[in-house]
C-alpha cells in the first residue's frame, strides 16, 4: 500500500513539473528604459515617409522617464504632455499642449498630434520605435538619434 502511495506521489510530481516544459517561452517585451530619455526622430507617419526637416525644424519625440512627460515637434510648434507606460508595450499619451505658431506646412504636426492621442502600444526593434493602435499598421515610426 505504501509503495502505491509513493508511486502516485512521484507520478503526480512528475506530471506537475512536466507542465512547465510546454509553457510558451517569454517574449522579449520592450522596457521603459529603452524608449525613454532618448530623442526619437520621426521618419514615417501613417505609412508615408517624413522629411528630415519641416519648416526648418526636425520632427522628433522625447519621452522623459523621471517626469512622465513627453516633448516634441512636428516641424512647427513645440508639443508636450504626459505619458504612461503600463507594461507589455502599452503606452498612453495625454492630449497635451502646444505652442500656436502658424507655419507653412502643418500636415506632419497635425498628424503627429493625432497619433499621440490614438496610440495605445509601442514596439521596439533595434533603434526603431513604432507607435501603434491595437494590431493595426504602425501609426508612426521613429529612429533613435545618438
Amino acid at each position: 500500500m505504501k509503495t502505491i502511495q509513493n508511486t502516485l506521489i512521484v507520478l503526480s510530481l512528475l506530471a506537475l513539473s512536466s507542465c512547465s516544459l510546454f509553457q510558451k517561452s517569454k517574449v522579449d517585451i520592450p522596457s521603459s528604459e529603452t524608449i525613454t530619455d532618448r530623442r526619437w526622430k520621426l521618419i514615417e507617419l501613417d505609412g508615408k515617409p517624413v522629411a528630415d526637416s519641416i519648416n526648418g525644424k526636425e520632427p522628433f519625440l522625447l519621452l522623459l522617464a523621471t517626469e512622465g512627460r513627453y516633448t516634441g515637434s512636428g516641424g512647427c510648434n513645440g508639443i508636450g504632455g504626459t505619458f504612461a507606460l503600463a507594461g507589455k508595450g502599452r503606452i498612453t499619451f495625454s492630449q497635451g499642449m502646444s505652442t500656436k505658431m502658424a507655419c507653412e506646412d502643418m500636415e506632419v504636426e497635425n498628424g503627429l498630434t493625432k497619433v499621440l492621442v490614438a496610440a495605445d502600444n509601442y514596439s521596439l526593434k533595434g533603434d526603431s520605435l513604432s507607435l501603434n493602435k491595437a494590431r493595426m499598421a504602425p501609426l508612426a515610426r521613429f529612429k533613435a538619434l545618438q
